[in-house]
């Protein structure tokens, strides 16, 4: 899984460096309406933050999924029937207070007694299971194919060629982190003597006052700063977050002779060497939050009084440890999705990516097998702000053959990332986009949901976005049983708004579109749409 840290210092290192030298039809709003929802001009208030993406675009002017109105005017207190959504992720908390009353139970599996007792071929296999035994660092693929030298000279070739690109990008990016972070500490010791206190505020800067030169810069520095976060503590987290993320990519990511396989004993790259991993798809480390944070967007304990909410309020969680700290193993992936599907997962949420896949074979099988078994996968469509219809810039797992070009099922949903503020910026600029091959836009940067250790944080990625839509899914599935995987894909894809405002992509003002244009369906997704769209298919007044 390429996850990459939050975006919002892009750009800023060599910034700094110089600085330092209502109703209940269906809402088929009509588009020239959607497109005059005013713009959102006040700052988003600390409620708002932690639940935007389950507000309604057109009464509250933030681009969410309208599931509290559909909570309130059409679900009320009706669980409909429990559906069981797998999170193929890098485990999750399954201790967590948000999440352990939605975990789900093999009831044919005794705990603890190192047998398979119900000949599923998994041990112990409680909660879910492990495909990663003890281990966490793992290298990108194109580096494993240069160890291992796997793949095509074609393949092998283009391997060679990120790896020479990114390895040099990651040691400078962590050097000018590093360079910046002294910079802000030194800033922030100096304001701190000279306002005498140990914290402040925005005001408190704006009204120093002082002819030293070097107070100027230090207070510049700050103001700068506070662009991107809304703390200094904050920033300093950031910062560091930054230096441990391009120190592991340099160590592990991307150390071509690193080998993080070694410890869980199978051959990765041979499909038929199994009985590896165990039964404990708990995350090994506390910052291996990804699985956790993902299950709760899905389906966090909804009004408990705790943390956050999930978008699904019937579900149980199903928790496969297949994803580390570096790229999947397309075997991992394969055998995750057969593990969901023969142990009755209707939905598999599947926030990872990567841009090699030298079995990439495996994994459209297994897809195809999932879709044999009328289960519906949703599909992050990732963070490098590249139009991944473009074969240069290919994002692996999908549900088409890249080599060819040639669907492969029709039971994968691929979902780009929208950020809190409706209007030009609508789409986070780290998200991916392409008219074939995302599908949908819903809420994905800065989500507020579950991580380690009963705490909650704000996390952004369209390896969020994914799982709100599955969260979606869910609900549907849950309220309307009878309802095909194929049959939930096309309602949330034709349920959807779709505003024709003009988008920025990647973060680049020079390119701009609209949403009809990079993605399939032009719409981001809507709960109390797609509900009421699935009530009349359900019935038969609407052929979709």
């Amino acid at each position: 899984m390429t996850i990459k840290i939050s975006k919002p210092f892009a750009g800023l290192a060599s910034a700094l460096l110089l600085m330092s030298c209502g109703a209940t039809n269906l809402v088929t709003t009509p588009v020239e309406n959607i497109d005059k929802t005013p713009l959102k001009i006040a700052d988003l208030t600390e409620k708002e933050k932690q639940n935007w993406g389950h507000l309604d675009l057109v009464t509250d002017t933030i681009p969410g999924m309208s599931v509290d109105k559909a909570y309130k005017e059409l679900i009320h207190n009706k669980k409909g029937k429990k559906v069981i959504v797998a999170v193929l992720d890098s485990g999750m908390d399954l201790k967590h207070e948000d999440l352990d009353g939605v975990l789900w139970t093999n009831t044919k599996e005794k705990a603890g007694n190192g047998k398979d007792d119900d000949n599923n071929g998994y041990v112990d296999d409680i909660h879910g299971y492990n495909f990663l035994g003890e281990s966490y660092n793992e290298q990108l693929e194109f580096a494993r194919m240069l160890r291992l030298n796997i793949g095509t000279p074609t393949m092998l070739a283009k391997a060679k060629a990120e790896l020479d690109k990114k390895y040099p990008e990651a040691v400078q990016n962590k050097q000018q982190y590093e360079q910046i972070l002294q910079q802000v500490k030194t800033s922030d010791a100096a304001v701190k003597k000279l306002l005498g206190k140990d914290t402040y505020t925005k005001k408190d800067l704006i009204g120093i006052k002082s002819e030293d030169q070097t107070m100027q810069q230090n207070v510049a520095v700050l103001m700068q700063m506070l662009n991107y976060a809304d703390t200094i503590p904050e920033v300093l987290e950031e910062l560091n977050g930054g230096i441990k993320h391009f120190t592991e990519s340099a160590n592990y990511n991307l150390n071509k002779d690193f080998n993080g396989r070694k410890e869980v004993g199978d051959n990765p790259y041979d499909i038929n060497d199994l009985g590896y991993g165990d039964g404990n798809p708990q995350n090994r480390v506390e910052d291996e939050s990804h699985g956790t944070h993902v299950a709760g967007i899905i389906g966090a304990e909804r009004n408990n009084g705790k943390g956050a909410n999930g978008v699904a309020n019937n579900v149980a969680i199903m928790s496969i440890r297949a994803v580390p700290n570096g790229d999947e193993y397309d075997k991992d992936i394969a055998l995750g999705i057969r593990y969901a599907v023969d142990n009755g997962a209707k939905i598999i949420n599947c926030s990872f990516g990567k841009s090699f896949s030298p079995k990439a074979e495996w994994v459209y099988d297994a897809i195809k097998y999932a879709a044999s078994k009328n289960v519906l996968i949703v599909h992050a469509a990732g963070n490098d702000g590249h139009n991944i219809d473009d074969a240069n810039n290919p994002n692996f797992p999908n549900d088409h053959n890249n080599y060819s070009g040639t669907e492969i099922a029709n039971n994968v949903i691929t979902v780009g990332a929208l950020a809190e503020r409706y209007g030009s910026e609508m789409v986070a600029p780290f998200s991916n986009y392409g008219l074939q091959n995302v599908d949908v836009f819903a809420p994905g940067a800065a989500i507020y949901s579950t991580i380690p250790g009963n705490k909650y944080k704000s996390m952004g990625g369209t390896s969020m976005a994914a799982p709100a839509v599955a969260g979606v899914a869910a609900l549907i599935m849950s309220q309307y049983p009878t309802l095909k995987a194929t049959q939930i894909k096309q309602i949330i894809m034709q349920s959807g708004l779709a505003p024709h405002t003009k988008i920025i992509l990647g973060g680049d003002n020079a390119n701009s579109s609209t949403l009809d244009k990079v993605s399939k369906s032009g719409k981001i997704v809507n709960a109390y749409n797609a509900l009421l769209m699935a009530k009349n298919v359900s019935a038969g007044k609407t052929q979709l």
